[in-house]
């Protein structure tokens, strides 16, 4: 199961508490104070894991809590600090902060741990009360409480290629003839309802991930169909394929992709200027040929004509494809936000 948005009840782990005692022992008169400090308490960190695509480990788990730092004990022994706790989130997590809105970090790169809830600072024991003046305190201080805070997590997947086009122009099935995904395939609208990745292998140990949406239609970006919901895995994909059907039951081709672009400017002016390459699915169809022109002229661009059910063409497009997402890949994934490795 897909689950892109989670929310989730964060806490440090407490300090724990001073200790009071004084050292009694045979032959040892006087002893003097020997309570030893409390232990800080665990932290809560954020890492995002490579492999993860989904938040749905956070579902049936909405609160997170370190844990607590141990009392400090006579023989000046300190309490143990509590263990820190990493939660796994896929890369290209947003953490936001829900109370405020505000965004906190973008977990773009893999394997760097952001700190979202500190522990609670451990209580002295009083043995750090002693003084000259004062050789026999009593003084102690109780561990602070961790940081507590509700965080809303909001994935936007990472991928290098992401295919856009209206509802039934064949994205579903070009993913799955590229790649081992295997997403449901059926002659009706919106069958695909939540994306889906691939990986796509090409010869000389080349490959790329590869994203599918559910399709677009009129209005997407106000919330008809399936709305926009989908549309933010798509803005940090390095190049799109416009997949059009060359021979479409209703309207035009060139009607078609007019449609689906004036729905990426509006949801976003960084999907307007996203590298794209217009792909022609369904070329084996009768009179695909004479719609391939027709369409390739009124857009005024260079079509790539394929066929996801009998590969035709496919080996050609992964060739241009790879040569833009290369050229893309030196330009690396920019957060949406600015952070430090350290949320306060």
């Amino acid at each position: 199961m897909f689950i892109d948005e989670a929310e989730i009840h964060v806490a440090g782990g407490d300090g724990g508490d001073g200790c009071v005692s004084f050292r009694r022992e045979r032959f040892v008169p006087r002893g003097g104070p020997d309570g030893g400090n409390g232990g800080d308490g665990g932290s809560v960190f954020i890492v995002a894991e490579e492999g993860l695509d989904t938040l749905l480990d956070f579902r049936g788990r909405h609160h997170w809590r370190a844990e607590r730092g141990r009392r400090g004990q006579g023989k000046n022994m300190h309490g143990r600090r509590g263990r820190d706790l990493y939660i796994k989130v896929p890369p290209g997590t947003l953490i936001y902060d829900r109370d405020t809105g505000v965004l906190l970090k973008d977990l773009v790169e893999p394997g760097v741990p952001v700190c979202v809830a500190a522990g609670g600072r451990g209580g002295a024991g009083n043995k750090a009360f002693a003084t000259s003046t004062h050789q026999a305190p009593r003084e102690f201080q109780k561990g602070q409480p961790g940081q507590e805070r509700t965080l809303r997590l909001e994935l936007k997947l990472i991928a290098d290629v992401g295919l856009v086009g209206l509802p039934n122009a064949g994205k579903s099935t070009l993913l799955s003839r590229l790649s081992r995904a295997r997403p449901k395939i059926a002659d009706y609208p919106f069958t695909t309802l939540e994306p889906q990745l691939g990986i796509v292998e090409m010869p000389g140990y080349r490959r790329f991930v590869m994203a599918d949406i559910p399709g677009l239609i009129e209005g997407a970006h106000e919330g008809r169909g399936l709305g926009d919901t989908f549309l933010r895995h798509i803005e940090r994909t390095r190049v799109l394929i416009h997949l059009v059907d060359i021979c479409p039951p209703q309207g035009s081709p060139a009607e078609h992709y007019h449609v689906v672009r004036r729905e990426l400017a509006k949801y976003s002016s960084a999907l307007a200027v996203k590298s794209e390459l217009v792909v022609a699915n369904k070329i084996d169809l009768t009179h695909a040929s004479e719609a391939l022109a027709v369409f390739s002229a009124a857009i005024g661009q260079n079509v790539v004509p394929i066929s996801a059910v009998t590969g035709t063409g496919l080996q050609a497009m992964l060739e241009q494809v790879w040569k833009m997402v290369e050229s893309a890949r030196s330009k690396p994934v920019q957060p949406d936000g600015e952070g430090s490795g350290e949320i306060v």
